[in-house]
């Protein structure tokens, strides 16, 4: 369920006229509910019910919008963080450091310092080289890192292969086979502390059955090492839940979900902790468009829209299917291709498409783009940085300016010598 809905034949962001915000912000532009963000974040947490000890820490890789993260951090959220510009980002939102995982598989020795001065929850590890560099820049420090172990399950997650993260070709982690014995070494260094091990098969899983595949090897594991002597007291699952983008579409429930977890995890022991993004994000923010024109095709017109790739970059690294609608539906319908202005072909949105009929001028959203939207937006072609805004209720605020060419430009300077 999200707040975007038609009232009177227009489409609003709870009770926010999508017109209105593209009159006063202009287009293209992203729009967060907060009324979804909170009920999404809600029921995920609900759906966990039968897990006792449990820690969610938010994916801010997803959407790390301040005031996204600051609506997270209300609902008692914690922080999935993959680079020292996202910790900072949590931690300017409110989120406690202690609630802080570190991920992601190319830590450097500076985001290490930084993390561990900022007092960090946790580092999840990806490697042995990555476990010993922790080790030796929180023993320079005087301090000692809080740790859990990567482990790469070879599952396959039946998801797109460029979000696919637990098979063996991929980078994450290391593997089955290797894992205790890393797990001995790094714990006999000075300045790290290993707590656990983590596991994260893959992003927009459609099916409980792979999860449950990698949840079985990693409880097998966790008894492997306890029997070896280590006290393993929290077990990270990651995230991965998909979201409807299609009307076919049927992700599992966070229901469903979590009486999976409950159940897999029962006897563990430990604090069970999650890594939700696009299950939190994704269907509470779409990217508002206008039309610039209606081409003629050879089967198909061309409607053109003034959102490209640069802005949401989904479609041309996945293929991936967004739900395109009028703002001001008609009833009528046609076929058609959607397009940005970007000179190459890959800024294709749909083809052969039945849409809304749609007009030059005329406003239209792509929707589910609250995750991975803004968030990869860049400035290609020498186009501005899209803007974003939040909703609440009957009010609303750019969350996020939009930078224009020439604030990029600025940012440029020319050698005197040329």
């Amino acid at each position: 369920m999200d707040h975007f809905s038609l009232v009177d034949g227009q489409l609003f962001a709870e009770k926010v006229p999508l017109s209105r915000i593209a009159d006063e912000v202009g287009t293209p532009v992203y729009v967060y509910s907060r009324a979804t963000l909170e009920r999404h974040a809600d029921v995920f947490r609900d759906g966990l019910a039968g897990v006792e000890r449990k820690h969610l820490a938010f994916a801010v890789k997803s959407n790390p919008n301040l005031a996204v993260l600051k609506v997270l951090a209300g609902r008692g959220y914690g922080a999935d963080v993959v680079s020292a510009g996202e910790m900072d980002r949590a931690l300017a939102a409110g989120i406690a450091a202690g609630d802080i995982v570190f991920s992601g598989v190319g830590k450097t020795e500076a985001e290490m310092r930084h993390a561990l001065a900022q007092g960090v929850g946790q580092f999840n590890i990806e490697s042995e080289e990555e476990g010993r560099m922790l080790a030796e820049v929180a023993n320079a420090m005087g301090l000692t890192a809080s740790a859990s172990l990567r482990i790469n399950p070879d599952v396959d997650a039946g998801t797109h292969a460029k979000i696919s993260t637990g098979k063996a070709d991929n980078k994450f982690g290391v593997g089955l086979h290797v894992g205790p014995g890393i797990y001995q070494r790094l714990s006999e260094l000075p300045g790290i502390a290993l707590r656990g091990v983590a596991v994260h098969i893959g992003s927009q899983l459609l099916s409980l059955d792979p999860l449950e595949a990698a949840f079985a090897k990693i409880g097998e594991l966790v008894a492997h090492l306890r029997g070896a002597g280590h006290a393993i007291t929290h077990v990270d699952l990651g995230g991965g839940l998909g979201v409807p983008y299609q009307a076919d579409n049927d992700p599992p429930s966070p229901a469903d979900y979590g009486a999976l977890v409950a159940r897999v995890t029962k006897g563990w022991d430990a604090v069970i902790q999650f890594e939700p993004g696009r299950v939190i994000v994704g269907n509470a923010g779409v990217l508002l468009t206008r039309v610039i024109r209606v081409k003629p095709g050879i089967h198909d017109p061309f409607v053109v829209v003034d959102a490209a790739m640069n802005d949401l970059a989904r479609p041309a690294l996945y293929d991936a299917w967004h739900d395109f609608e009028a703002v001001a539906p008609d009833g009528t319908r046609m076929s058609a291709n959607i397009v940005g202005p970007i000179c190459e072909s890959s800024d294709t949105f749909a083809m052969g498409r039945d849409i809304d009929t749609v007009a030059a001028g005329d406003l239209a959203i792509f929707r589910t783009a609250g995750a991975y939207g803004a968030t990869m937006a860049s400035s290609y072609n020498s186009r501005g940085i899209v803007a974003e805004v939040l909703v609440d209720g009957d009010r609303f605020a750019v969350v996020a300016n939009r930078i224009s060419p020439a604030e990029i430009m600025a940012a440029e300077q020319v050698p005197d010598w040329l």
